[in-house]
């Protein structure tokens, strides 16, 4: 049964580039179906989700994080009575802005662009599907509906204070600012409960696979992780139920069970918030001003615990920390040398060299073109341009 605050594909706010729509596919289905065909989510393949130094052919991609997010997503929307194709579009695209090397290589391109309004992965993800997809003949982008790019930008929640509380603090991503100007995104108020079932998914979703992926790496062990909240018990369930089962059977079997317990939270959490709140339109969810879709304090306390574990025995092992200081030094190279010297940038991307107005748009061009980069190709950039083989020669295992 779909929910009173579900968003309706018959009542959509409309396409920047008016369109007939098509008669066989709802508004959000062709949004979620121009996401899956387009260049950027066929990146995603190349681009790693966490960067590991000795990763194989397992470990999780910014594409395969991406299908498991939509996967969640569309369980959580269906059990709440949402619109799930909605909620997988946000899902599918909301990584499509992050540049290659996980967040190592976004910290250094934001350190980068600092000087020319910073870098954001959420405001290039808009960027990508409004400007830089550029397959179609009567527009850039993909020209998704007001309401996928909606949730594409505010996700995790508002990002200007309410009209009339006084001047915006601080300031938006250019790029978002950017398109926000011609096609008002408003951004005072909370996103669709869609948007917001997306943003909960990433958070299962990469919950639940930093585990699985850093037992795999070698990073911890069962034992250590079995420490933890929720997962300890998700172990000694599974101990009770099948003793003596095999190791690799035992891991999968507890973490699918982590992955169960906290989609249950979420989908029993959001269901009280939206009981008590009771909003009759997806309009007074916007405007509720507190998200609807939630953990529940108890689960949120322990992820915060499991995320800690995962900061200091993953994303800051030394094997990630020195394979970060590899990357760091392949984008501060890359930049200022596509910076300077704008013709070795592809035919494609010259002629809109001319189009800039002043380093400022420069800067920008040569980000986008970095951003859009996969790991692989901007290691053999780097070595291509410095004439060094090292870095490309050790992340292959060469």
């Amino acid at each position: 049964m779909t929910a009173l605050y579900a968003s309706d594909p018959t009542a959509i706010r409309g396409r920047l580039v008016p369109e007939e729509e098509s008669v066989f596919r709802s508004p959000f289905q062709r949004d979620r179906d121009r996401i899956i065909h387009s260049s950027a989510f066929r990146r995603l393949k190349h681009k790693t989700q966490v960067f590991v130094a000795h990763e194989g052919d397992y470990f999780r991609t910014r594409l395969t994080h991406s299908i498991e997010v939509a996967q969640v997503a569309r369980t959580i929307a269906g059990a709440l009575g949402l619109n799930g194709e909605l909620t997988e579009a946000v899902a599918l695209a909301h990584d499509l802005g992050h540049p290659p090397f996980a967040h190592a290589g976004e910290d250094t391109l934001d350190a980068l662009m600092a000087p020319y309004g910073g870098f954001d992965h959420n405001a290039q993800a808009v960027r990508i599907v409004t400007s830089l997809e550029r397959h179609y003949a009567e527009f850039d982008g993909l020209n998704l509906t007001w309401e996928t790019l909606e949730g594409l930008a505010k996700h995790n929640g508002p990002l200007t204070p309410l009209r009339g509380d006084g001047p915006v603090t601080g300031t938006l991503p250019y790029a978002l600012a950017e398109y926000n100007a011609r096609h008002d995104l408003e951004l005072h108020t909370h996103a669709s409960a869609e948007a917001q079932v997306a943003a909960l998914s990433d958070d299962i979703a990469y919950n639940n696979h930093d585990l699985h992926d850093g037992l795999r790496a070698g990073l911890f062990t069962d034992e250590e992780i079995a420490a933890l909240p929720i997962v300890g018990d998700c172990y000694a369930d599974v101990d009770r139920l099948y003793p003596g089962l095999d190791a690799k059977r035992r891991r999968h079997e507890a973490l699918r069970r982590v992955f169960g317990v906290m989609v249950g939270d979420v989908i029993d959490c959001s269901r009280h918030t939206l009981d008590e709140a009771r909003p009759a339109s997806v309009a007074e969810v916007r405007h509720l001003g507190r998200p609807v879709i939630q953990f529940s304090a108890g689960l949120w306390a322990d992820l915060k615990e499991i995320r800690g574990f995962l900061f200091a025995r993953m994303y800051r092992a030394p094997e990630v920390n020195a394979m970060r200081d590899h990357v760091h030094v392949v984008v501060s190279d890359l930049f200022p040398h596509y910076l300077h010297a704008p013709q070795h940038l592809p035919e494609e991307w010259r002629k809109d060299v001319a189009q800039a107005e002043d380093e400022t748009g420069l800067a920008r061009l040569v980000s986008d073109y970095i951003a859009g980069m996969t790991d692989r190709f901007a290691l053999q950039e780097h070595a291509r341009l410095t004439g060094n083989p090292d870095l490309v020669a050790e992340r292959e295992g060469l």
